[in-house]
């Protein structure tokens, strides 16, 4: 939403702690994962090493209206409460299907192209006779984002480079023979290990947690629980 505004990947931001005035009348101060400050970054490197100061001060600028209305147009169906959205919502203080989630990240894959989900491809008879099928046609898609920000987005996504100062050159979001975009995600005290990744052919979404919402023990964030689940299954599909 910030890149269709005029952002853009190399818009320099200022990763120090600031502390925000909220329409509830309630102060929020967000603090990086680390808790450490990073002075300014690029919007490049605060998106690939997951910074969380940065992310709160782009959504307090753009505005949560437009993030909304942007998520919308992607596909989430859970976020349309918005008296409940403040800004944390950049940080994941909105709740969402994984489905939502992976078919969103589609939208990147696809150069800003929205493809309603297929999950029936082919029907036959018992003697193997194809009653229905879906063809390619049957499914065109919709241009909901501006190909050159979905481009910035797989830019951004797929620059190691962008994320080793903060998850290290070796990391589960890289695979040896190709390029791939990927983000993880934690949300407060290790209730949720994200990993959403893409090739222009295959996005796939893992998400790690307890069926109860109980905390996960130790540092069990998106990059450790969900990252290996994510990496192991694209080396094995993609071969």
């Amino acid at each position: 939403a910030s890149f269709l505004e005029g952002f853009s990947p190399e818009t320099v931001l200022f990763d120090t702690v600031t502390t925000f005035k909220t329409e509830t009348g309630k102060d929020y101060t967000p603090h990086n994962y680390s808790g450490k400050e990073n002075g300014p970054v690029s919007i490049r490197k605060a998106l690939g090493g997951s910074l969380n100061i940065p992310a709160v001060k782009t959504i307090y600028i753009v505005g949560i209206k437009k993030v909304l209305d942007l998520a919308d147009k992607m596909g989430y169906t859970t976020l349309a409460d918005r008296s409940r959205f403040g800004l944390s919502l950049v940080l994941g203080g909105g709740e969402v299907k994984l489905v939502d989630h992976t078919q969103a990240f589609a939208v990147f894959a696809q150069n800003g192209i929205k493809h309603e989900l297929q999950y029936i491809l082919k029907v036959e008879d018992k003697n193997g006779k194809v009653l229905e099928e879906l063809k390619p046609g049957d499914n065109e898609g919709e241009q909901v984002l501006d190909p050159q920000v979905a481009k910035q987005i797989n830019s951004i996504l797929s620059d190691n480079g962008a994320r080793a100062w903060i998850f290290g050159e070796k990391n589960y979001l890289t695979l040896s023979d190709r390029p791939v975009a990927a983000k993880t995600g934690t949300t407060n005290d290790f209730h949720d290990g994200w990993t959403m990744g893409y090739t222009p052919s295959l996005v796939t979404g893992v998400w790690v947690g307890n069926n109860d919402n109980t905390e996960m023990k130790g540092k069990a964030d998106g990059s450790v629980v969900a990252g290996p689940i994510w990496n192991e299954y694209m080396k094995r599909v993609l071969a």
